[in-house]
């Protein structure tokens, strides 16, 4: 029936070739193992001079690589590496004079760097929303070694509207899957559960 449906023909998809496929320069040589006993470290833009430092006093959690076309990216990279942390754990502590925000009119509002165009935080304002109390950072910009580990891909089909070959979509998820990270064209279930069970309960669907 599938095959009559869209023209295939049935079974196992053949293998897909995943060489030279690139995700993001900190998963590309493999997923690195976060530390249970780490407690944060310190963020710093790519400024040669007076750069923008931004200090994390805890563990980040959701570490993941995001497709979604309003994150920053690295030079070459076609995901960004983003992971959240409790904005009480979020602090700037050098030049937060050369931060501005990138779209005022977005949910999460990103602190970007006036020099080198790097995102340092992203932190949403609207209390309404289902992860109002969180910061978005991208941990690569630490040298501080046992952030959570990366965990899965997500708005992985974003990335065709960022100008990536439709015809390389296969190579890509399959070379996410390589690396463990599962990839979703929105959030993990995980987050999706919790944005879901913000609204039951906003609604009165579900018992608060």
């Amino acid at each position: 029936m599938f095959s009559k449906l869209f023209g295939g023909k049935g079974g196992n998809s053949p293998s897909v070739n995943t060489s030279g496929v690139k995700i993001h320069p900190q998963v590309d040589n493999g997923v690195r193992a976060g530390s249970s006993g780490f407690s944060g470290g310190t963020l710093t833009c790519k400024c040669s001079d007076n750069p923008v430092k931004v200090t994390i006093t805890a563990q980040t959690a959701h570490n993941h690589v995001c497709g979604c076309s309003k994150c920053w990216k690295p030079e070459g990279a076609i995901f960004s590496q983003i992971a959240v942390v409790s904005r009480d754990n979020v602090s700037v502590t050098a030049n937060g004079d050369k931060l501005s925000i990138v779209d005022p009119s977005a949910a999460i509002q990103r602190y970007a760097c006036k020099g080198c165009g790097v995102h340092m935080y992203g932190r949403i304002e609207n209390t309404g929303h289902p992860f109002h109390g969180l910061d978005f950072v991208h941990t690569e910009l630490s040298s501080d070694s046992g952030w959570s580990a990366t965990e899965f891909a997500a708005f992985v089909s974003s990335i065709i509207e960022a100008g990536t070959d439709p015809s390389k979509m296969d190579g890509i998820r399959a070379r996410l899957r390589e690396l463990g990270l599962e990839p979703y064209d929105c959030l993990s279930p995980a987050l999706m559960d919790a944005i879901a069970t913000h609204i039951g309960k906003a609604s009165g669907a579900l018992k608060a």
